[in-house]
């Protein structure tokens, strides 16, 4: 049967998605010679087709479709802007979303929130010619967004409004971006607001328990150790003086990615952006230099005493960074060993097999230097020792035997069959390749997506097992009442007790 390419609109798109909405993954799979990318993991149900609309369409014979995503224009201007371009004339609305190269990771440690505080009064505090009331004000006048943030290796913002007050918002986001005001009772305010969140972390055990785990670890002169808020002491140490030299250090258009999108003409949208950002001047930046991650495997047993009837749970060790060789192949290991959903090894055994928690499941976290690998569940007191035992042992098979064809075929199609999810808004076709270059990702990860994903092995599998998942030399952190556990502790070490502040 003779291969048809079709270029697709993002309307035509929407109708084609609806029609896979209605077919079980392996049915959608035939559709497409060309199959894909998937971001965040879509629950995978492989089912026969239960409507009568879906068996009728079901049915249906399909010429072979090589589906090709609309690719937007990249261009660099004299300032070092760096510009994602991609009309949309469909519907009347503009769009920008922009990555800036800074983040927590280059603030001193004793004034770690630094970076979170910029990130946030940027916005909130207003600019210079306008008060934080005028701009919400002209803003609200027009239903139009800006945002702005930072975490902990990126900054970012977003505009958004209709075509007609195109001028209006570019006017507003080159303002915030240029000529943020800072304001001392705003500073305050959120001071105010961050100490608060402090304040509460320690009532809930979830975000305790990845706070002190980062902690575990990373040396604590690494900044991936620390939160991003900052801590008590910290946040008072930070002055708005700091607070303006991090923004005048990180904010110029060579250090920017942005990526437009929406109902816009390309060659005046371009004149626009030169005009709004015309004062704003090419700097050199020297960024702080970050210490590496010291990759180790030390085996630890930690435990944080709280008085509830469960156990919040984490293990794991140190694993790859973004651009690793092996980051293909450990995404569908990944998705195998516990991030596929109810489907997953992890999941399946400790949540729907034994019922010893509701949510159980591991996952690559991978940054720009080395990650972790982990393994997470929450489980009543009772069974604790058990369900970490469990989810050890899946960590232990997987290293130990070749992975099933049809695990490796499910864990494949699905990231193949969420290719085309990923292109439904050209908002989210210039926000991936702002996400790429970022990274520093090939310019055409996208193109070679498929085929990375395609050629993965079982051999491929049963290497990156070996190589990046130890289960005996893990870092352990449990959070619950000890007394009421199966087993003891002990079961997997000697117990390092941490006293929470």
């Amino acid at each position: 049967m003779k291969t048809i390419k079709a270029e697709f609109s993002l309307s035509n798109l929407f109708v084609l998605i609806l029609i896979l909405s209605s077919l079980s993954i392996v049915q959608a799979k035939s559709l497409f010679a060309y199959d894909g990318h998937g971001g965040q993991t879509i629950e995978p149900v492989i089912t026969e087709p239960q409507s009568e609309g879906a068996r009728i369409v079901s049915k249906f014979e399909y010429k072979p479709i090589e589906f090709t995503p609309p690719k937007p224009e990249r261009m660099v201007l004299d300032n070092g802007m760096i510009l994602y371009l991609l009309e949309d004339h469909d519907l009347p609305i503009f769009r920008i979303t922009a990555r800036f190269k800074t983040g927590a990771v280059y603030e001193p440690k004793e004034k770690t929130g630094l970076a979170n505080l910029v990130g946030n009064v940027m916005r909130r505090g207003g600019t210079k010619t306008r008060t934080p009331e005028q701009m919400n004000e002209e803003l609200e006048f027009i239903a139009a967004s800006v945002e702005t943030g930072i975490g902990r290796e990126s900054g970012s913002a977003s505009l958004s409004t209709m075509k007609k007050d195109i001028d209006k918002g570019l006017e507003i986001f080159a303002d915030v971006l240029m000529n943020p005001a800072f304001p001392e009772d705003m500073i305050r305010k959120e001071k105010d607001e961050t100490l608060e969140e402090i304040r509460r972390e320690n009532d809930t055990p979830r975000q305790i328990v990845f706070r002190e785990f980062r902690k575990i670890l990373y040396k604590a002169d690494h900044p991936y150790s620390r939160k991003t808020i900052g801590y008590k002491d910290t946040i008072e140490k930070i002055t708005r003086e700091d607070i303006v030299a991090f923004h005048e250090k990180y904010f110029h258009p060579n250090n920017m990615i942005m990526g437009i999108s929406g109902d816009f003409n390309t060659e005046e949208i371009i004149k626009k952006i030169k005009t709004v950002f015309a004062k704003w001047e090419k700097v050199e930046i020297d960024f702080p230099e970050v210490p590496s991650v010291e990759k180790e495997f030390q085996k630890s047993i930690n435990y944080i005493y709280k008085d509830i009837n469960q156990a919040n749970v984490v293990f794991g060790h140190h694993g790859i960074h973004r651009l690793s060789k092996d980051y293909f192949p450990i995404k569908i290991l990944s998705f195998i060993l516990g991030s596929g959903s109810f489907t997953a090894r992890i999941p399946s055994k400790v949540r729907s097999d034994e019922g010893l928690a509701y949510s159980a499941y591991s996952a690559f976290h991978a940054p720009r230097d080395i990650g972790f690998f982990f393994v997470t569940c929450q489980t009543k007191s009772g069974s604790t020792v058990r369900a970490i035992t469990l989810a050890l042992d899946e960590v232990r098979k997987i290293r130990e035997e070749h992975v099933e064809d049809d695990e490796l075929e499910l864990a494949k199609d699905t990231y193949i069959n969420q290719f085309i999810f990923k292109f439904t808004s050209s908002a989210s076709i210039v926000g991936q390749m702002v996400e790429i270059e970022y990274q520093g990702l090939p310019l055409d990860y996208l193109d070679t997506y498929v085929d990375n994903i395609k050629v993965i092995t079982r051999e491929d599998i049963a290497r990156v097992a070996k190589e990046y998942l130890h289960p005996d030399r893990i870092k352990l952190l449990v959070i619950g009442d000890m007394k009421q556990f199966d087993k003891p502790l002990t079961e997997f070490g000697e117990v390092n007790t941490i006293e929470l502040e």
